[in-house]
């Protein structure tokens, strides 16, 4: 073959016929041409190619991530990690307990069908790691039977994925084997967990665009449209089982991206919709709108509207903390130096007492009886601590912790000196003008008239002359929402109240927009999810998962010295990181070749190589790179999604090593195509040798590791020591390492 900067590849003998296929009339007019005999081609490396030798391959690989997945996935016959969460959630389905989680919903969904459909009745709550299932009857193997499932068909949907991108039978094993013998893969695929929904979902994902972006000279037709219409199913379905599936949404979308750029260079041609309805755990994260939508929910069934002249306790959303004052005061100074104004305390406290009862108290003239006396949206009230017969208050002296925010305090009720720093305005989170204030839903920031801050509280304990009670004080910012407080209970009903309580209807749930519900429960999972932030013994660094220098602890026996230790096969994640770098380097070698006016890559493979290994690097980075900018617990699962891309990227390198040609053109041809020399992957006998052997490597890696993965048999403490292949793993049972005497 002829290269722009010499004689690279072999030119055509004279006389020959040359096999052509179609391509995209609008390519380089430089054409890269191959001439090769079929009949040369080693009889192993034709019957692999053959429709017959695919489909006996394919079944091959599908039979062992079957066999590997389902293992003794009886065992262990306890919760297992996040067994703990993931089970309890599908439970919650079952009974139809609302709860919350950081995760869409879909894979817990399926655990929850997968359960129903065994005869899982959702009574098991998995409250703890090693809690027995056959002590409580649970059928826990058909609710792992379920990613067991999708683990084991990853395995063939990467093959698949490999020879939609034209590569050959032998190339596509090697990527499937990297994922069919991965320990951390096998692992996840046999446990209530989620990773295994979302992989397989994400490479139905990728297969499905492959077959789209192939048809792209047959846009608008009923084929291009079934694999359009599949891949955003197959992306909702990846989003809708973890949380960070929304990176498969961002790399198709950077893809997608990709195309539109190409075709716009002008040189080229061209019964209720929730299931969830009952009262359950996850209530309290959601807004009291929300919740009344739940039957059984407290706020639904116990609200009640706030008259004035009631004695009522209040309560902040997050501390869950009561507002409280006591007759002692603030000391003259802190320790600090800054100087209190020796005011009655006013603090935060997390225990019932009669020192939380407050009485709202009106500024405005009311009617005897009847709705009048009830409080309301933007009504301003004063609050009058019932023990001490004095009103909250807050002015420009500093809080005794925080220097910028403003201290809170009391002020006698029969001294008017200082009414108007007694006057609070009740503002109702997302609440509507005149809206009657409640107990339970009406959550409400108080923002004091004069000075405009809002009352707001947080963790911090004050010092022993507070009795470690939490802090009190005026935030600055009126609309701060973490100033949000609800009333718990009227303690003392106005006597003059009309309330009518027998004329009030049985609550029943009321309705909510559906979308509104839905934008709210996306918004928390985001924030809830980047508040993960708390330490964990194994959590890692994202810089060090790709060489595997560490994993997690899913589940120990310490009697039978067993153990469940997550940890990928050493040989194939490290095959993918030097395939990773190598591809790299090939890119850098061609920009910097190209730039010296050299050619040394025909066009069809350099093409393959940045168009389609590119996209796999696209998959890969963006499943990965976020990561490094994200503080909450991070561990060596949420790498999985990559390794499958980069088994995809070493399975390219290979071809790329082993043939000088590609399978070439896979595309379907269209209106706009012409005629093009065809060519085949020619790697001859060596890439058949290479994957068994490669596999039967990988294979006894698995085998050495296996019981790390599997949880039995249980290990010595000198085999514990054997299997930890790097100093950075932490498993448990290892033997103590004694110097010589």
């Amino acid at each position: 073959m002829a290269g722009r900067g010499g004689t690279l590849r072999h030119r055509q003998p004279h006389g020959e016929t040359v096999s052509v296929e179609h391509d995209i009339s609008q390519d380089d007019e430089h054409v890269d041409v191959i001439y090769q005999n079929p009949k040369n081609r080693n009889p192993l490396e034709l019957l692999l190619e053959s429709h017959k030798g695919s489909v006996i391959v394919v079944a091959t690989l599908t039979a062992l991530a079957f066999a590997l997945r389902f293992y003794k996935i009886n065992h262990p016959d306890q919760v297992v990690f996040d067994e703990v969460h993931f089970g309890k959630f599908a439970s919650h389905y079952i009974t139809r307990q609302y709860y919350f989680d950081v995760h869409p919903p879909f894979a817990k969904l399926l655990f929850g069908l997968a359960g129903w459909f065994v005869g899982f009745d959702g009574q098991f709550t998995f409250d703890a790691i090693g809690d027995s299932y056959t002590q409580h009857h649970v059928p826990y193997v058909g609710m792992r039977a379920l990613p067991a499932i999708l683990g084991s068909l990853t395995v063939p949907v990467v093959y698949a994925i490999m020879k939609e991108s034209g590569y050959p039978t032998v190339i596509a094993a090697f990527s499937a084997a990297l994922i069919l013998f991965d320990n951390a893969h096998i692992a996840q695929s046999r446990l209530i967990l989620l990773d295994a929904t979302l992989i397989f979902f994400m490479s139905l994902t990728v297969y499905a665009y492959i077959r789209f972006r192939k048809l792209r000279y047959r846009e608008f037709t009923t084929e291009w449209w079934t694999w359009l219409l599949l891949t955003g199913v197959f992306m909702a379905c990846t989003w809708g089982s973890k949380v960070n599936g929304i990176l498969t949404v961002f790399a198709i979308g950077l893809a997608v991206l990709v195309d539109l750029w190409d075709i716009l260079d002008h040189k080229k041609e061209g019964h209720t919709m929730a299931i969830l309805t009952q009262s359950g755990p996850g209530d309290s994260f959601m807004s009291p709108a929300f919740q009344e939508t739940l039957a059984g929910n407290e706020m639904l069934l116990n609200s009640k509207e706030i008259h004035y002249y009631d004695t009522v306790t209040l309560r902040h959303k997050d501390t869950k903390m009561f507002l409280h004052s006591h007759i002692e005061r603030y000391p003259l100074t802190y320790a600090d130096g800054r100087v209190s104004s020796q005011g009655q305390q006013v603090t935060g406290y997390g225990h019932n007492d009669t020192n939380n009862n407050w009485k709202i108290i009106p500024t405005k003239a009311l009617p005897e009886t009847g709705r009048g006396r009830i409080v309301r949206n933007e009504d301003v009230v004063q609050l009058l601590h019932v023990n001490t017969q004095s009103l909250l208050l807050t002015h420009d002296v500093a809080s005794p912790l925080m220097p910028t925010n403003q201290e809170f305090t009391t002020w006698p009720k029969d001294d008017r000196s200082r009414h108007n720093d007694t006057l609070f305005q009740i503002f109702l989170v997302n609440g509507n003008p005149n809206e009657a204030w409640k107990t339970k839903s009406g959550h409400f920031r108080l923002v004091h008239v004069p000075t405009k801050v809002s009352m707001w509280t947080h963790p911090e304990q004050l010092p022993e002359w507070a009795f470690k009670q939490q802090e009190i004080n005026g935030n600055k910012n009126p609309v701060e929402k973490t100033a949000t407080w609800y009333v718990d209970e009227i303690i003392v009903e106005a006597p003059e109240a009309d309330r009518e309580e027998e004329k009030v209807p049985v609550k029943v749930p009321k309705s909510m927009n559906f979308f509104k519900k839905f934008g709210e429960l996306q918004l928390l999972m985001m924030q809830h999810n980047a508040g993960l932030v708390a330490s964990h013994p194994y959590a890692s660094s994202p810089i060090n998962w790709p060489f595997l220098l560490s994993g997690i602890s899913f589940w120990t026996d310490n009697d039978a010295k067993k153990q469940i230790y997550l940890i990928g096969n050493i040989i194939g994640w490290w095959t993918c990181t030097v395939a990773l770098s190598i591809y790299v380097g090939i890119l850098g070698a061609d920009l910097l070749a190209r730039r010296r006016g050299m050619d040394p890559i025909p066009d069809p493979v350099r093409n393959r190589l940045w168009n389609n290994t590119g996209f796999f690097l696209l998959i890969w980075a963006v499943h990965y790179v976020p990561f490094f900018l994200m503080n909450r617990q991070l561990f060596i699962h949420h790498y999985l999604p990559s390794h499958l891309a980069s088994a995809l990227i070493a399975g390219a390198v290979l071809n790329f090593v082993l043939s000088e040609t590609i399978n070439y053109p896979i595309s379907a041809w269209g209106n706009k195509t012409r005629p093009r020399p065809s060519q085949y992957s020619d790697i001859g006998i060596k890439g058949p040798v290479i994957l068994v052997g490669f596999s039967f490597i990988m294979f006894l890696m698995f085998v050495f590791i296996a019981p790390l993965t599997y949880g039995t048999p249980g290990l010595t403490g000198e085999q514990v020591n054997s299997k930890r292949l790097l100093s950075t793993w932490t498993l448990h049972f290892a033997a103590k390492v004694t110097g010589d005497a």
